[in-house]
């Protein structure tokens, strides 16, 4: 059954009269397009001898597609209406330059890029354009390449437009499918859309997975509609992106904390011997530093990987109790209740890996990178990793620690781009570059 709004799958004898349809898996001499995922292959390596079909290996985890399956979709047409807008908040000066801005350049059938230092505001700065696009009779998809954001922004968003049905999407959604004018979803369920919207929203446009991958900016682009424009959210653009963005982008910079306070610079404190999570010296500094910071903080500790955060887990244990310190990772299964246990302040020290560098809020929280100078914490990493301390609340005493043996390239970057935010800040430079 067709699914408005949304590509299905189906067989040629299965095609409906309605909507529109184009095969799945283009052969192309001996080379294969596929046309959900836009990536090529090689016919030769996908055949599937028992029927005599080509098949496309990239997106194969989403369904299988072959050369005898077609994709339908449907469009929905929504005219102009009433929304129901249920926000109290206040904008700063700055946030409410970038937000009238946003719809002007929506109108003018440009994209957007907001710039905007970590915990200055960036969702609230999103609900005037939404709310204009969805009055307009339009269709909006918020997304961002990780869960965790996704699952932050769905609650906020949905509050905002009570009646309008938000739809969340990821690859552990509870809810399946339904057609709606307003989705989060992370930017792999774009896949499973053509053509469908007037407004995408790209949060965190700088993260892994959608940083240089060519099939997530492949179903970015057919996702939006012809006439349908992009706003890209960060608060550290990369290299890359910068270079993507289409030549008359807007580009709007906001480097003030919506409380008004800095970016806390870290304390670097360096620590040669962080790689042995039993050494002796390390633990020694890495527990005085624990006990000085819980006095009036929650705690987080980055680790670079997971072997990692397991091992000095098992060391910590030796000194803190399961009551009070917990491990959270990707691979976690219990990791949507741990972060939200985490919230309600039940431990007092939470090991993670990068999944928690964005997307996440606590309050009277202290944080330490431990080796931040492996190779995983680029200078988007950490910047977004500061980004964690003294974001909400009243409580400025947080500390960020990075503990290091080498001070590479991306803790100079993140140093400097720190800098430079705070630099603006000062000087007042708020809502437009």
């Amino acid at each position: 059954m067709i699914e408005v709004g949304r590509v299905t799958r189906c067989e040629q004898s299965e095609i409906p009269s309605e909507g529109f349809n184009c095969v799945a898996v283009e052969k192309r001499t001996d080379w294969l397009l596929c046309h959900r995922c836009g990536s090529k292959s090689l016919a030769t390596s996908h055949f599937l001898p028992a029927s005599g079909k080509y098949y496309c290996p990239a997106c194969i985890h989403y369904g299988r597609l072959t050369t005898t399956d077609y994709l339908v979709w449907q469009e929905e047409t929504i005219a102009p209406r009433n929304i129901t807008y249920r926000w109290e908040g206040q904008l700063t000066v700055g946030q409410k330059k970038i937000a009238e801005k946003l719809i002007t350049v929506y109108q003018d059938k440009r994209d957007s890029l907001v710039w905007a230092v970590t915990g200055s505001g960036k969702t609230e700065m999103i609900f005037p354009i939404i709310n204009h696009v969805l009055s307009s009779g339009g269709r909006v998809a918020v997304c961002s390449p990780r869960i965790d954001v996704c699952r932050e922004l769905f609650p906020r968003i949905a509050a905002v437009f009570p009646d309008e049905n938000v739809l969340l999407l990821h690859g552990n959604s509870e809810e399946s499918y339904r057609f709606s004018n307003l989705t989060v979803c992370t930017m792999h369920q774009l896949l499973h859309f053509y053509h469908a919207f007037d407004l995408l929203v790209v949060d965190e446009a700088d993260a892994f997975p959608y940083e240089g991958d060519e099939m997530l900016h492949y179903a970015r682009k057919t996702a939006l509609k012809k006439t349908g424009r992009n706003l890209f959210l960060t608060a550290t653009p990369s290299r890359f992106l910068s270079q993507s963005l289409a030549a008359d982008t807007e580009i709007l910079k906001l480097p003030r904390r919506y409380h008004g306070r800095p970016l806390p610079l870290p304390k670097l404190i360096w620590q040669n011997h962080w790689e042995n999570c039993q050494n002796y010296f390390f633990k020694k500094q890495l527990i005085q530093l624990l006990e000085r910071l819980i006095v009036d903080s929650f705690v987080l500790i980055f680790c670079p990987s997971i072997a990692y955060m397991r091992q000095l887990y098992q060391e910590l244990l030796k000194v803190y109790g399961e009551s009070e310190l917990i491990a959270v990772h990707s691979e976690d299964p219990d990791r949507k209740l741990k972060v939200a246990n985490a919230r309600k302040r039940a431990y007092q020290i939470v090991l993670t890996t990068t999944i928690l560098e964005r997307g996440v809020t606590f309050e009277r929280v202290s944080v330490i990178v431990i080796g931040a100078n492996h190779r995983i914490y680029t200078k988007s990493c950490l910047v977004q990793i500061a980004g964690r301390v003294d974001r909400k609340g009243e409580h400025q005493n947080g500390e960020l620690v990075f503990m290091y043996n080498r001070k590479s390239g991306a803790i100079k970057e993140a140093l400097a781009e720190i800098k430079l935010m705070n630099q603006l800040a000062r000087e007042g430079e708020e809502g437009g570059m």
